[in-house]
């Protein structure tokens, strides 16, 4: 270190008091440490980009890349000149102890902060090597990232604080303790955040790609990203919500992932038929409904069971309501029913039924419950849209009306 008390034989030599000498001497101390410690800096840091960078392209692990991404060997070059200032400081102000010893303080807490952005840097590049990995793709790797970098930026803020104002551990717990109130009332969101968070990732609520729907908040979409404070959906029409991550364990919200690792996509949809249109079927309409495919086996043995019923009970047909009669609407549901069974686009071997709902002033609904093989959205509208077109257009084969509410103008 006889580089930095050359400058101080000098002036002494030349007459300076030893107060001015000190001074001066300390001044160009100061300039050089400077020059040698930015030296250092962009000698290292150079030196280390193009290291990593060289490994990055050797090896066939991609987090090395994500390092170089991150800036991590630009963070770590800074602790070689800083470790110089460090060794160096307390020759270049041994006469001067006091501002020695706030130098060195200033030293410590920015070795904190230098530690915790490499640190940062490096738990980034783990998140964003781990988000490539398809068994790491939906989990929400940026909450476990960012719980990790409160508590260490919780102990750096408690370091600083020992370090700064000579503080005693005891006293600084007794103190937040005393201000445990404040310290939850400002830090509530995170602390919920936090606690959501864990449950989220727990219960497996939701992930990282899952399709959610949240009418409180305007979401219907794919989640896209998941943090300690929000979740960010990109909604079909690709706008982007952002909902408090809490509000998923606080509010309810529909995840359509179920449905996706199922074995189809629910079709639920009814059409409304004009109760007057509703009537039984003649012996001599029952040869035009034989003709129709679907129904003609069905046709053959249902009527054969309600003859042989009325027959043994001594039925009076001549009024046609007495006993069991086919009903051109219980046709039109078997019909509906067998067509479904045959649609390619209808998976078979989950539920499938068409059902009566309670009448309306409206008319009868027929409800259509089936699942369709293609969970994919525009496809699914297509089969959904493919069965109601056949169902509404074959309507008139069985004197049957669809309900319309016809306004009147005067």
């Amino acid at each position: 270190m006889k580089i930095f008390n050359w400058a101080y034989d000098i002036f002494k030599s030349l007459d300076f008091s030893n107060d001015v000498a000190s001074y001066l001497n300390l001044g160009i101390n100061i300039i050089i440490l400077i020059v040698i410690s930015y030296l250092l800096d962009y000698v290292f840091k150079k030196a280390f980009i193009i290291v990593l960078a060289i490994i990055a392209t050797k090896t066939k692990s991609s987090f090395d890349d994500f390092l170089v991404a991150n800036k991590t060997a630009k963070y770590l070059a800074h602790l070689f000149p800083l470790l110089f200032i460090y060794k160096t400081v307390p020759v270049i102000l041994s006469n001067f102890t006091y501002w020695e010893y706030i130098f060195e303080k200033g030293v410590k807490i920015y070795i904190i902060i230098l530690s915790l952005f490499i640190t940062r840097s490096i738990f980034n590049s783990l998140r964003d090597y781990l988000k490539q990995k398809p068994r790491f793709s939906d989990k929400p790797i940026d909450s476990y990232i960012q719980v990790i970098m409160l508590f260490l930026w919780l102990f750096g803020i408690v370091s600083f604080v020992l370090i700064l104002f000579d503080v005693s551990k005891t006293t600084l717990l007794t103190t937040f303790g005393s201000i445990s109130a404040i310290i939850i009332l400002i830090f509530r969101d995170t602390i919920l955040g936090f606690v959501a968070s864990i449950s989220v990732s727990v219960n497996d609520m939701v992930r990282i790609g899952d399709w959610i729907t949240m009418e409180k908040f305007g979401a219907d979409g794919n989640i896209i990203e998941i943090n300690l404070s929000t979740v960010k959906v990109r909604n079909f029409d690709n706008t982007t919500t952002t909902i408090p991550t809490y509000s998923l364990i606080s509010d309810s919200f529909k995840n359509w992932r179920g449905m996706i690792d199922s074995e189809g996509r629910r079709i639920k949809r009814y059409i409304l038929i004009k109760a007057n249109s509703v009537k039984f079927v003649e012996k001599d309409e029952l040869e035009k409904f034989k003709k129709i495919h679907h129904l003609t086996s069905y046709i053959e043995h249902r009527q054969s069971d309600i003859d042989k019923y009325n027959f043994n009970n001594g039925i009076d047909k001549s009024v046609i309501v007495n006993g069991r009669n086919l009903t051109n609407l219980g046709l039109f549901r078997k019909y509906i029913n067998q067509y479904i069974l045959s649609h390619p686009g209808i998976n078979k071997d989950m539920p499938l039924m068409v059902r009566h709902l309670q009448p309306t002033e409206n008319g009868i609904p027929i409800e259509i419950y089936c699942f369709s093989k293609d969970k994919t959205w525009i496809n699914y509208e297509h089969i959904m849209a493919d069965v109601f077109d056949h169902i509404i257009a074959s309507l008139p084969y069985f004197d049957l009306e669809a309900f319309e509410n016809m306004s009147t103008t005067k």
